[in-house]
């Protein structure tokens, strides 16, 4: 299998050293999930595409500081072309910022949430069981102040909270799309929250700080996407 990497952010330069980037953390984790996979990974910001979709499997979007509804030029070039990959049916999966951009592009309307940032470990419904190993609930790693207001046409809510009503979602086997992050770390999000702690505020700061000491289930979530990929959902 061979996966596309859309990389939709460059990281602070602390958090790069640690982490290289977005697309690094998605090919460590999808090999922690047992995937061989061949992954390539091109910076959507810098302007990078691959001259062609054809030899991969699945594309993947990652998450931004960006707004999904930016008119920032990268923006607009990078919905292009997810419009063209979901006409083509290419195989999909959006995190955050994809997700959101995957779902504006399926006409649904993405904008600011109006409960203000969601951070920290979220815990979530998930509709979907026979996904999840008989699991109805998931914690994961979020970092959002924008979501998916209502779910797109034709599409399968996979998972929800009061939070954030559209957490995840699929479209038949060609996309699957999530808000939170699976392939976030605790000292990632640690790094986040104290770079926002002023537009937090001390509370939920505090609170979202205090979450981290609890696990999440990013690599459970992983499994799952690979086996969305791999045809075998």
């Amino acid at each position: 299998m061979k996966l596309c990497v859309l990389e939709n952010d460059v990281l602070d330069p602390e958090l790069a050293a640690r982490f290289s980037g977005f697309g690094d953390m998605f090919r460590r984790l999808f090999a922690a999930a047992g995937a061989h996979w061949s992954v390539e990974i091109f910076n959507t910001v810098q302007g990078q595409y691959p001259a062609s979709y054809d030899d991969f499997d699945a594309v993947l979007l990652t998450g931004s500081r960006a707004d999904s509804f930016s008119q920032e030029p990268w923006v607009l070039a990078l919905r292009a072309q997810v419009e063209q990959l979901l006409q083509a049916k290419k195989k999909l999966l959006g995190v955050c910022f994809g997700h959101q951009l995957i779902a504006l592009c399926l006409g649904a309307e993405v904008g600011r949430a109006p409960q203000g940032w969601g951070a920290g470990r979220m815990r979530y419904q998930w509709h979907t069981p026979q996904w999840a190993q008989g699991r109805t609930d998931i914690a994961l790693l979020a970092s959002h102040q924008d979501q998916v207001v209502a779910l797109p046409a034709g599409a399968t809510l996979l998972a929800s909270s009061e939070f954030c009503p559209v957490a995840a979602f699929t479209v038949d086997q060609q996309v699957l799309c999530v808000q939170p992050h699976p392939e976030f770390v605790e000292d990632f999000s640690a790094y986040l929250l104290a770079k926002r702690r002023a537009l937090l505020g001390e509370d939920q700061y505090s609170a979202a700080t205090d979450s981290l000491a609890l696990g999440h289930d990013g690599l459970h979530m992983a499994r799952m996407m690979v086996a969305f990929v791999e045809g075998n959902l």
